[in-house]
This record gives C-alpha cells, sequence and structure tokens, in this order.
C-alpha cells in the first residue's frame, strides 16, 4: 500500500498579540492509500487545526505536509485553491446544504463550478446518491430530509468530484448515535469500494471501530496510533 499523506515535524504556531499558541507540535502522520483513519482526541488538542492544513485551507508554521506527492507547503494560493477543488473533498459538522436546492442540485454544485456540462452533473451525482442510499431522496430539499441523510448529501457531494481524499471534521457532530453510525458506515463503504482514502476527525471513540487506524491526538502531538482493522 502506498502513502497518500506524508507529514512531517508539523507545527502550527497562532500569535494573539505578543503570546504564541501551539496548536501542533512536532507532529509526524503517514496515512497509507485508501485507508480509512480516525483522529481522535480531547478538544483543543489540534486535531481540525491538522485536517485544515491537510486539505489546504490553513498553512502550517513549519513542516511539511506531502498529499499525493505535491509538498502542500511549496504550492501558491493559487494552486492550493485548485488542489482544494479537484484532489480534496470536505464533509463538515454543520451539512452546508443549500436550503432551497434539491439534494441532486446540492451534489451537483462542485461540478457546476468546475464547468461540467449539466446533463454529466446530473448523472454523476444521481449516481453517487445511488451508492449512498439516497437515490430515493435525489428530489427533496435538505428540509425534508433527516439529519443523517443530509449528512449523506453532503457526504455525496465531497465524492462527485472523485477526490483520492476526503476530510471529515466531527461528521456526526449533530446526529444522533443511530444516523451517526449510519453515516460512518456510508464512509467505510466508500473506502471499500472506491479505494477513496478518508481522514475522519471525531470525539466519537464508539465509531473508531468502523476505521482502520485511529491516531490520537493530545497537546499538538500524537500520543499513538493503533490498527483497528488489520
Amino acid at each position: 500500500m502506498d502513502s497518500l499523506v506524508v507529514i512531517e515535524d508539523l507545527w502550527k504556531v497562532y500569535r494573539v498579540g505578543g503570546t504564541e499558541y501551539p496548536a501542533l507540535r512536532g507532529v509526524n502522520l503517514v496515512v497509507e492509500e485508501g485507508e480509512f483513519l480516525a483522529v481522535v482526541g480531547p478538544s483543543g488538542s489540534g486535531k481540525s487545526t491538522l485536517l485544515h492544513i491537510v486539505g489546504g485551507l490553513d498553512r502550517p508554521t513549519r513542516g511539511r505536509v506531502v498529499v499525493g506527492g505535491r509538498d502542500l507547503v511549496a504550492l501558491s494560493d493559487d494552486e492550493l485553491a485548485e488542489y482544494r477543488n479537484r484532489d480534496v473533498g470536505f464533509v463538515f459538522q454543520f451539512f452546508n446544504l443549500v436550503p432551497y436546492l434539491t439534494a441532486v442540485e446540492n451534489v451537483e454544485l462542485p461540478l457546476a463550478i468546475a464547468g461540467l456540462p449539466r446533463a454529466e452533473r446530473r448523472r454523476r451525482a444521481l449516481k453517487v446518491l445511488e451508492e449512498l442510499g439516497l437515490g430515493d431522496k435525489a428530489f427533496k430539499r435538505p428540509t425534508e430530509l433527516s439529519g443523517g441523510e443530509q449528512q449523506r448529501v453532503a457526504i455525496a457531494r465531497a465524492l462527485v468530484t472523485e477526490p483520492k481524499l476526503v476530510l471529515a471534521d466531527e461528521p456526526t457532530g449533530n446526529l444522533d448515535s443511530s444516523s451517526a453510525q449510519v453515516v460512518v458506515r456510508a464512509f467505510r463503504d466508500v473506502v471499500d469500494s472506491r479505494g477513496i482514502t478518508v481522514v475522519m476527525v471525531t470525539h466519537n471513540v464508539e465509531l473508531t471501530k468502523f476505521c482502520d487506524r485511529v491516531a490520537r491526538l493530545r497537546d499538538g502531538r500524537i500520543e499513538g496510533v493503533e490498527v483497528v482493522r488489520g
């Protein structure tokens, strides 16, 4: 198995006035292609900061982040924007669906931004909704869907551009336990069927049973990485 993400001596220090607040302190981590990795740790441990840097949403203070052979630190702002649009899918705690659009129209949005023809956008969006068990919900608006269904629409939107890497930041934070399990099973199925790499930040340790490995973060450092599925 090849490495998709290689993180070396990663630091992120925020400065407020004359005070420095280290969010990440020398993180080293490797994520393999086709792996479902969970990142867990207490609030303030640096989980979201790590995900944002890997996703090209933030830049580190120092260190290296190599994704698919590209060193993100060396990319220009325009190149980082292209990386975010083409190579990475994002799923957040809040579903961020456009309320007046149907599920399929929400999923089509990244393809519309990329300039794909309407018929191709619709075909691909319907296909990924079907894969996630939402084929019968394609023409419903977010208010007509449950929280778990809305999050699966958000997952479909992240997948429709066929990224190599999906980053999920507390994707079940607003869901009840049964809906949370459905959403994380959807990630598991995507990893198994498509070979996509998923990195999920979660506070819910119970959900890590669906992952391949768990990285434990505390005070901006990796405490350890354990294998869940061999």
